[in-house]
């Protein structure tokens, strides 16, 4: 499983986007990263607005509660999520991943 920090302000992890992929999903674990297959494009931000959209969705909170830490223009990001504890993440995460 990949390495969740957690803090005051949220759960921190480490991604690794794939764009316009077939659909949206969770394809794996690349070190300590969750690989992120979006359908959007990387470019003017769609692919940061599809992940902050799709871990909103995953984890059924507002999206103004996840951010991108680090990482806005490359394919390693690091997600911030505000409201879920780290317990909550990796059983959700893990539910997710496709063997």
């Amino acid at each position: 499983m990949i390495a969740i920090q957690e803090s005051a302000k949220g759960i921190t992890f480490a991604i690794k986007v794939h764009p316009r992929a077939r659909k949206n999903a969770i394809t794996g674990v690349i070190g300590d990263a969750l690989k992120l297959a979006l359908t959007a494009p990387p470019v003017e931000g769609k692919a940061n607005q599809a992940v902050i959209e799709f871990f909103a969705d995953l984890f059924a909170i507002p999206r103004s509660s996840v951010t991108i830490a680090s990482g806005e223009t490359s394919r390693n990001k690091v997600v911030r999520i505000a409201g879920v504890s780290k317990a909550q993440a990796e059983q959700r995460l893990s539910g997710n991943l496709k063997p």
